[in-house]
């Protein structure tokens, strides 16, 4: 059996700063008004910055964090809704900037949840035997997508990146995936290569709680473990009422879910990478704590994974 663990961490986020007081003088609502309805303080918007460069930042960060060199990488996986270039892909353009000659390079598109996608294809490779390391990267750079005058979305969204560098593990690590797609209630999240995000939020609200909770109860019975058995679930940072509904259906403290929106905003596949480094650098998690990462959004796309520190 290959065991999976993860090497290194990293994230980026932009220089510009947006609080939710400039966006309620904007709206002429209260601070409060936006921080009851998303949870979110802060959110960065990027100003002169490409999505690559800021995948470059991240990447650059997490390989700092880690023991691994850079030759040591075989395989870069973005996950992204929000690239503006077809082709190269922003996997390959990481490989140019790292000259990274036996690497294979894969983009994919699965809605907020892609990163659950991108590191699960990572981690199916390492297992066959394909690849040693893999780094995995959530990047978007919403506020170039955003309608800056719906209020809808312009509170909510927040541009950024993280990656996640993972390998082979010498010791026996737990992991376990469960990703479930539903197309056919897709329209509910879109965004179309020449137009805005476009939301409708109940319909989302909906889903994202319901499938969710299902999409956790039927990892954890796939695992043979129970909720006690984890340390943190670390869901997609899509809205802090729609994080607290999840904790509540689960019947499990709000604490036991790592939340971070408050300060980073719904940064869509960047979200988890960058929760997952926030915690490894406020030493949350120690050597054989197990976690459940969650993503939920855009396709429909929902996906868990258990995984072993």
């Amino acid at each position: 059996m290959v065991n999976i663990e993860i090497k290194g961490t990293g994230k980026y986020l932009p220089k510009n700063k947006v609080t939710s007081k400039e966006l309620a003088k904007k709206f002429n609502v209260t601070e409060e008004f936006i921080t009851k309805r998303t949870g979110i303080q802060n959110r960065y918007f990027s100003k002169d910055e490409t999505i690559v460069q800021m995948a470059i930042k991240a990447v650059q960060n997490a390989l700092e964090n880690s023991k691994i060199e850079k030759s040591e990488i075989d395989f870069i996986i973005v996950a992204t809704t929000t690239t503006n270039e077809l082709m190269p892909g922003i996997s390959y353009r990481l490989q140019k900037f790292f000259d990274l000659d036996n690497c294979m390079c894969l983009d994919i598109l699965a809605g907020c949840s892609g990163f659950i996608n991108a590191f699960d294809i990572a981690v199916n490779y390492i297992k066959i035997g394909k690849i040693k390391n893999a780094i995995v990267v959530g990047v978007d750079i919403l506020s170039k997508f955003t309608n800056k005058d719906d209020i809808g979305t312009a509170i909510i969204l927040s541009d950024g990146a993280g990656a996640t560098i993972i390998g082979t593990a010498e010791d026996e690590k737990i992991y376990e995936s469960n990703i479930e797609s539903m197309g056919q209630y897709g329209d509910i999240l879109t965004c179309k290569s020449d137009k805005e995000i476009y939301m409708d939020g109940k319909e989302i609200y909906k889903y994202a709680v319901k499938e969710t909770v299902k999409n956790i109860e039927k990892l954890l019975q796939n695992s043979n473990r129970t909720l006690e058995d984890i340390k943190y679930i670390v869901p997609h940072q899509s809205n802090l009422k729609i994080m607290k509904a999840i904790a509540n259906r689960l019947d499990i403290d709000l604490g036991k879910m790592f939340i971070n929106i408050q300060e980073k905003g719904n940064t869509f596949c960047a979200s988890i990478p960058i929760a997952l480094d926030d915690m490894i650098k406020q030493e949350s998690l120690k050597h054989g704590d197990k976690i459940i990462l969650v993503g939920y959004g855009g396709g429909l796309n929902t996906g868990s994974i258990l995984l072993e520190i």
